[in-house]
């Protein structure tokens, strides 16, 4: 992805806002997961999947949901322990895309739940690759606010100009197909369109779990807040935010 590398230090900011992250980050619809055994050409039941960069377990517990025995990976201490609490019985191992803890040839999947663009490419895709069983696939997907809306393209153009070296949205998401092409592995992509209805005060949880703001000290990050939180309620005076998602998926397949 476009500048990712760049980006990689805010990834520490995590820590502090694990809770509002597992509060108020979005879901995934259920057709994501259809789309995925699609791709995949399987289905998730059954399937040893390791879900890396699965910060608090939103999308670890949903392929745990569909019958995967599925492992969370985490680097960062403040996820993983927000992860055990909100995601009682599910496996944890702490470790990154860039060296997964894990042995050659030993899962079905790996999925990176809006992760990947945190990895070095050149690294996580081999590792993803050598931990792979023949015929297995990586996953990678993105929740993103639909920047055709008239409401979410301003706030981003406004988060952009007052944090001109740190605010990145994800749009070149789908990049990852050129980071893939190298490793001449077969791949898929899907598009899915869906949205939520939250309060006004969810959508602020949301930004502050966002690393950009989550970064800054509060003296800077309360101000920006606000200007936002005025918006939305001039948009949504009722207080309630209909927030429209695209959600990128691409699927890679490793020689049978």
């Amino acid at each position: 992805m476009t500048e990712q590398r760049d980006y990689r230090e805010l990834a520490g900011s995590f820590g502090s806002v694990a809770s509002e992250y597992d509060r108020a980050r979005p879901t995934y619809p259920e057709e994501l997961f259809d789309e995925l055994e699609r791709l995949a050409g399987r289905p998730l039941k059954g399937a040893r999947v390791l879900d890396v960069g699965a910060g608090t377990g939103i999308a670890t517990r949903l392929l745990a949901a569909r019958g995967a025995a599925v492992v969370a990976v985490e680097p960062s201490d403040g996820m993983g322990a927000q992860f055990l609490a909100s995601s009682p019985g599910l496996p944890l191992v702490r470790g990154s895309g860039d060296e997964l803890p894990f042995h050659d040839d030993s899962a079905d999947l790996v999925t990176y739940a809006q992760a990947f663009h945190w990895t070095r490419a050149e690294r996580s895709i081999p590792e993803a690759i050598r931990v792979l069983r023949p015929g297995g696939a990586l996953a990678t997907f993105w929740n993103v606010k639909d920047s055709g809306v008239p409401w979410v393209r301003a706030m981003g153009e406004r988060l952009a100009a007052a944090l001109p070296e740190t605010y990145h949205g994800y749009g070149a998401v789908n990049e990852i197909v050129g980071h893939l092409a190298p490793f001449g592995l077969r791949t898929g992509t899907a598009v899915i369109r869906w949205e939520r209805r939250v309060t006004v005060d969810h959508v602020i949880t949301d930004l502050t779990s966002r690393s950009y703001l989550a970064a800054l000290d509060p003296e800077r990050r309360e101000p920006l807040l606000a200007v936002e939180r005025d918006a939305l309620l001039a948009e949504f005076p009722d207080g309630w935010v209909v927030e429209p998602y695209v959600l990128d998926l691409t699927v890679a397949i490793t020689p049978g």
